[in-house]
């Protein structure tokens, strides 16, 4: 038997609507559904389908405007990076050379940022050690994603047994003091960048997974997932094609400000006398010098830290302000 939609004859060997689950009524247009139903029919192919349940269907909200404290925090962001990058190439006097000139000396034109306890030049020190948090920061976020990011999407697309146990190892990283383990993991290595990435790279891996987890959970059950599922598309593509470019969105949001607190983590490292060695320059190893001198000279201890509080503050608003953007509707995530 035959029957009309848009004006045209449908057979009854041909979908319809009753073929969409009861619990997706309501989800979409009507209209909608039956562009993706006639796409289907016109043979235009299963693919085309779940690409337009992927554009109705990716919870992202509406777009905003940056504005303009986004994109001054990321002029200074960028702005740090590129000094940190390019030092080598700039006119500054070696960060670890002594004497260059009077020891704690103030403001001059030959000195912009004055000099530390031990005559070498501020400017130069507060450039190069932008060299060790930018690092640290940045890699350790980013091994974080890859590692988290995995067993994030594993735990929450295969579920069962396998989720328990991921989930499971991340609560155990978890339970310890984040600051503890960081100088747990350092002692026993040695002090040297690559450790000190290593160890607050740990740290980044369990919220990252749980972050990725809660998100995959909630995207392995949306109408296009399970359209590629119902097309036969094997476990792997599922994962690539559908759900990570869903389940990144909030993961990047959340990278700046992740990276943000790895800056401050090896800050405090560096307070500590756990991070880098000396002579490198560091942030905290140079607030940790001039703490000494409040009294007399604070601004030895004072420019570091007003980097660094900026630094941090930066990537805190730009990372917020992505994730006002580009966050998706679930509270889940």
């Amino acid at each position: 038997m035959a029957w009309r939609r848009g004006g045209r004859a449908v057979t009854d060997a041909e979908p319809s609507l009753s073929v969409w689950p009861a619990e997706s009524k309501g989800l979409f247009p009507e209209a909608e559904i039956e562009a993706i139903a006639d796409a289907v029919i016109e043979d235009r192919g299963g693919a085309a389908a779940i690409e337009s349940l992927r554009e109705a269907d990716t919870g992202v909200l509406p777009k905003k405007r940056f504005g303009p404290v986004f994109w001054i925090s990321v002029t200074w962001v960028l702005g740090i990076i590129a000094l940190a990058v390019f030092a080598s190439w700039l006119p500054l006097p070696d960060p670890k050379a002594t004497g260059v000139a009077k020891p704690r000396l103030g403001f001059s034109i030959h000195h912009l940022l004055g000099t530390d306890e031990l005559g070498r030049d501020q400017l130069s020190r507060v450039i190069y050690g932008a060299r060790v948090s930018m690092t640290v920061g940045f890699a350790s976020i980013f091994f974080g994603i890859v590692v988290g990011g995995f067993l994030g999407v594993v735990a929450g697309f295969y579920r069962g047994k396998l989720e328990t146990l991921i989930m499971g190892a991340m609560d155990v990283l978890l339970a310890f003091p984040a600051l503890v383990l960081a100088l747990a993991i350092i002692t026993f290595l040695g002090q040297n960048l690559r450790n000190v990435v290593f160890a607050i790279s740990i740290l980044a891996i369990a919220p990252i997974a749980r972050l990725i987890r809660s998100a995959t959970l909630t995207v392995s059950q949306r109408e296009f997932v399970m359209a590629a599922r119902s097309l036969g598309a094997k476990n792997f593509r599922i994962i690539a094609r559908e759900i990570l470019p869903v389940v990144m969105l909030p993961v990047f949001s959340f990278a700046l400000i992740g990276v943000a607190v790895a800056v401050v983590a090896e800050g405090a490292l560096a307070f500590l006398g756990l991070s880098v060695p000396a002579p490198t320059p560091t942030w905290g190893g140079m607030i940790t010098d001039g703490r000494v001198y409040l009294q007399q000279d604070p601004w030895i201890a004072f420019i570091p830290a007003i980097v660094l509080f900026i630094t941090v503050l930066a990537l805190n608003f730009a990372g917020d302000t992505l994730r006002t953007r580009f966050d998706v509707r679930e509270g889940a995530l």
